[in-house]
């Protein structure tokens, strides 16, 4: 474990760091099941605390963040309104933890909620050890909360996570407790797990959370520089999944959890992200996007490629190739 640490420490150290404007740009998304439009919004602050102490191994969002102050945050906020276009949904993140006071001031928590008001839903992200914070905030919001595996090994000696299950839990409970909509993100494919470990591992965890989450939104890794991953990566160690297997995923996680399912596939049909034989990849991402709306498997069923028979090959003979 502290070798793990140490080893995210040295991939990340002398990273340099600009001011810049937030990052913002628009996309559909699902509310009361009717399609609208969301307003995405990433404010440059100093970035997740984990982050500083070692991060997680497969993240590399700590490149979007400087030491911003006060001012220059809320001048973010204001930049961010003067583009906003009254889009029923806002997304806020931080590349780190929205709830976080040492990262976004509560009185810049406050002023943000305050400014997108009118939004029907504002969805912010945490890590748990910040959702008490959530007291007093009556917005209409949804809690992001990066479970990733429900799997303590797989946090612990994949992940680098920082937590373990049972204090995620805890904390997702207080978010209901609170009022507020829960969204689960679970990670497809975390280092060091075979393709068909990271199937099972993911749907294992969708088993855990149906109880719980209002939304799960996976998230197939991909290759961020100066990463754990991503040094496993170029040695050949590691490959992010198969499209094959986040449809899989998808498909028998509807099976069993009644709520809205997302994905977000990044850098999805490059190498650095998840992939299959490259003639079908657009089409996959395209079902895909296309189930985040309408939540209907048989939009799957249309799905061929003779590198289908490849992929189930190397769910039975990836762990000695990789060995």
């Amino acid at each position: 474990m502290k070798d793990l640490i140490e080893l995210n420490k040295k991939v990340r150290e002398a990273f340099p760091k600009n001011v810049k404007n937030p990052r913002i740009w628009k996309e559909k998304e699902l509310i009361d099941g009717k399609i609208v439009d969301s307003y995405v919004i990433i404010l440059r602050t100093k970035g997740c605390r984990w982050a500083h102490i070692s991060g997680c191994s497969m993240c590399g969002y700590f490149k979007e963040t400087y030491n911003a102050g006060y001012d220059e945050i809320k001048r973010q906020i204001d930049f961010a309104y003067k583009k906003y276009n009254g889009e029923q949904v806002v997304k806020f993140f931080t590349s780190g933890s929205f709830l976080d006071k040492r990262e976004l001031p509560e009185k810049l928590q406050l002023y943000a909620l305050k400014k997108f008001s009118k939004a029907k839903k504002i969805i912010i992200e945490t890590r748990p050890e910040f959702v008490k914070n959530l007291e007093g905030m009556d917005n209409e919001l949804e809690i992001a909360m990066g479970l990733e595996s429900s799997n303590d090994k797989v946090l612990e000696h994949s992940i680098n996570k920082g937590f373990r299950y049972k204090p995620w839990l805890k904390a997702a409970k207080m978010v209901k407790e609170f009022g507020k909509k829960l969204r689960v993100y679970i990670l497809i494919k975390p280092p060091f797990l075979t393709e068909k470990e990271g199937i099972k591992d993911a749907i294992e965890s969708v088993k855990k959370v149906r109880n719980i989450a209002d939304t799960i939104s996976f998230n197939p890794v991909a290759i961020h520089g100066r990463t754990i991953v991503e040094q496993m990566w170029k040695h050949g160690l590691y490959r992010p999944p198969w499209l094959w297997s986040v449809v899989e995923i998808l498909k028998e996680s509807k099976k069993i959890y009644d709520g809205i399912i997302r994905c977000d596939v990044v850098a999805g049909g490059l190498r650095r992200g998840a992939h299959n034989c490259g003639k079908c990849d657009r089409s996959f991402i395209h079902a895909i996007n296309e189930f985040n709306l309408k939540q209907d498997t048989k939009i799957f069923d249309e799905l061929d490629c003779k590198c289908r028979e490849e992929w189930m090959d190397w769910l039975e003979i990836e762990e000695y190739l990789m060995g």
